[in-house]
């Protein structure tokens, strides 16, 4: 990984997360687009490294004429597919260089999506502005505090709008992070929740993972005032055979690998 001489797992803080994750990205961006941009598509809504594409699964319904806005948007990808579906869309990454691919791609199809550079935990939007909200492993599992990225969604979005956001299935965290046979045999606890940390050789973090079990995302959604409505843990498709890091047909047909929450916020 970029920037790194070691891994640890130990507890880090928001502002150390935040500063690390966006050097890495930025430093990442370009290798990350150029092997799975082809996947994830210019325009195209894919929710997980399973494949699975919100024009099949419509996990945000209906989106033509509804206000999104979308969280951790990399090159965005996500938010020019739903703009080509006739829903006004607003997105924002950690990321400057990430954000760099969302306008080189803008200008390849002729298009244009508003991105801003933003901390997911100070979302610059004013509040009830959106009816939806998504976020395809943007954000969510790159922050100390989760809590508070829930609660800053649910004051952008107006009463009775849905947040559905994908993340690594927190049982693959008692698993070695391998596509192949090794990454069948858990080798530490579930339970554990020390984060994944990747630093530099004076210790400080360089990339920066956090992992909650289910039970710490639904009370998580809970205490941020949203209610969950749906947990989706999408199964490996016949005759996928993509790799992609830790995710594999191998894995995939015995171990889930991504959850996505849908939540609502109350009236």
């Amino acid at each position: 990984m970029p920037g790194s001489s070691g891994v640890a797992r130990r507890t880090v803080g928001d502002a150390p997360s935040v500063r690390a994750n966006r050097h890495w990205w930025d430093s990442a961006a370009d290798d990350y687009q150029a092997e799975h941009g082809g996947f994830l598509r210019d325009d195209g809504f894919v929710w997980c490294p399973e494949g699975l594409d919100e024009a099949d699964a419509r996990l945000l319904g209906e989106v033509r004429g509804k206000r999104v806005l979308e969280i951790g948007c990399g090159a965005g990808q996500c938010g020019r597919w739903l703009a080509g579906r006739g829903a006004d869309v607003a997105a924002f990454d950690l990321s400057h260089r990430q954000l760099l691919h969302s306008r080189r791609i803008d200008e390849e199809l002729g298009v244009r999506l508003p991105v801003v550079q933003a901390d997911a935990g100070r979302i610059p939007f004013a509040a009830g502005s959106f009816d939806l909200a998504c976020s395809a492993f943007g954000a969510l599992p790159f922050v100390a505090d989760a809590r508070a990225v829930l609660a800053e969604t649910r004051r952008v979005l107006r009463p009775g709008g849905r947040f559905v956001f994908s993340v690594s299935h927190p049982i693959r965290w008692a698993f070695p992070d391998d596509p192949g046979p090794r990454g069948l045999t858990a080798d530490r606890s579930y339970f554990d929740r020390s984060p994944y940390v990747e630093q530099d050789e004076e210790g400080e973090p360089t990339y920066v993972e956090h992992h909650r079990t289910l039970g710490d995302w639904v009370g998580d959604i809970v205490a941020s005032g949203l209610t969950l409505t749906s947990l989706i843990e999408p199964e490996w498709p016949d005759g996928h055979d993509r790799t992609w890091g830790g995710w594999s047909p191998l894995r995939g047909r015995l171990l889930p690998g991504t959850a996505i929450f849908s939540c609502v916020r109350g009236r």
